[in-house]
């Protein structure tokens, strides 16, 4: 997959303290790029979810979002970001093997936590052609000082 390689308009933010009040703030776009049926393959075979028709599983594009994450977002002046889980998950498109795919993020919210501060990033993953997006995710991370 031709993924994760640039962006459009990728937010900086210097330190997590500069988070704190940017909630609603669009973070980026990501290229479009093409999900590979050897990608999917390999996939399917590393985690035994089971794709049909060469539809893309739901479980993979869900993952993907950890792939564009990089891409949309940098924190400067960390110890160290971590993936915290997510929030909301939805699946209003399918994608299928060959589609193009981009990622858009916003950061929907930004807290102070112990040591750190956690954000809300919206991500939703479009499949070109498609009105409705493939996967629409509340991912949260946490920003250690």
């Amino acid at each position: 997959m031709t993924i994760g390689q640039g962006t459009t308009g990728k937010s900086v933010f210097e330190t997590p303290d500069e988070l704190i009040g940017a909630a609603g703030r669009h973070l980026g776009v990501t290229p479009w790029g093409t999900v590979e049926a050897a990608e999917v393959s390999d996939f399917v075979d590393a985690t035994g979810v089971p794709a049909a028709n060469g539809d893309v599983p739901p479980l993979m594009v869900l993952s993907l979002t950890n792939r564009f994450l990089p891409d949309l977002l940098e924190v400067r002046g960390v110890s160290s970001g971590v993936n915290y889980g997510t929030g909301a998950v939805r699946f209003p498109a399918r994608v299928r093997e060959g589609d193009r795919i981009r990622a858009s993020a916003c950061l929907a919210e930004a807290v102070e936590v112990p040591g750190g501060v956690q954000t809300t990033v919206e991500i939703t993953i479009e499949v070109e052609g498609s009105e409705a997006p493939a996967c629409v995710v509340e991912s949260l991370s946490r920003w250690m000082r």
